[in-house]
């Protein structure tokens, strides 16, 4: 385990037997701590030890996404923490009950990755674009999965972006391969709408850009050009990286 602070944000990071990692996030507030994405199951204890350490308790769970990696632990954090609340984007939720169909407006490619299949916590709020948790507000930025959703704190304007972009083997926009760290690309749906919300994120012009897979990125924006520049023509020439 690794723990990286910067500023109100703390990065977790987990790795396996293989050396392959995962981020969760800790966001302080005044007076408790967010939490973005819960790792694996076997994560949790050290999550929970992280926030006792900030001494402030865990009072919401957000989720970028519904892949296994990041919601693996949600059910342990859950009930080790049973006044926190549960968020999750109003179209990535059916995912987490194992529904995987595509709706009648997008684009018919299927949903790729590992979803866990007995998650029992319920949600208490499906978010919408825009909507507000504490410090952090919402951004809908679907394409890794339907219904991936990043958070924007509007105290320090740092994001938070789950897998639409990772910087573990180069900073990437989902869907892009980087060879030495090929999974989120492989686990993503539409490299199409995952490119069109690199570009939303890029508008924030974050001066912080936390992802899943890799270290935070300081001053990112001529790094998110290149990454977003590399997508579009690679999308252009049919490529499959």
């Amino acid at each position: 385990m690794q723990i990286t602070q910067v500023k109100m944000l703390y990065k977790i990071t987990f790795y396996n037997s293989r050396g392959l990692s995962v981020n969760c996030y800790l966001v302080e507030e005044n007076e408790y701590l967010t939490l973005i994405d819960t790792a694996m199951e076997e994560h949790v204890e050290n999550i929970l030890r992280v926030a006792n350490d900030i001494g402030k308790p865990i009072n919401n769970i957000i989720l970028t996404h519904a892949h296994h990696d990041h919601i693996g632990g949600l059910d342990s954090i859950k009930q080790q923490t049973p006044h926190s609340r549960i968020y999750i984007s109003h179209r990535e939720a059916p995912l987490m009950n194992g529904d995987l169909s595509l709706n009648g407006d997008e684009p018919q490619t299927p949903v790729r990755g590992i979803f866990p299949k007995k998650i029992i916590s319920d949600i208490d709020l499906l978010l919408q674009d825009g909507e507000r948790i504490g410090s952090l507000q919402a951004l809908f930025t679907p394409g890794h999965t339907p219904g991936s959703m990043s958070f924007f704190d509007t105290r320090n304007k740092a994001l938070i972006v789950g897998d639409a972009f990772q910087t573990e083997g180069g900073l990437a926009v989902a869907g892009q391969i980087r060879p030495s760290f090929p999974f989120p690309a492989k686990g993503t749906w539409s490299k199409e709408i995952a490119l069109k919300s690199a570009q939303k994120i890029q508008s924030f012009k974050p001066p912080l850009l936390a992802v899943g897979h890799g270290e935070i990125l300081s001053q990112p924006l001529t790094d998110i050009s290149i990454a977003i520049a590399e997508a579009e023509q690679n999308l252009r020439q049919g490529k499959n990286n």
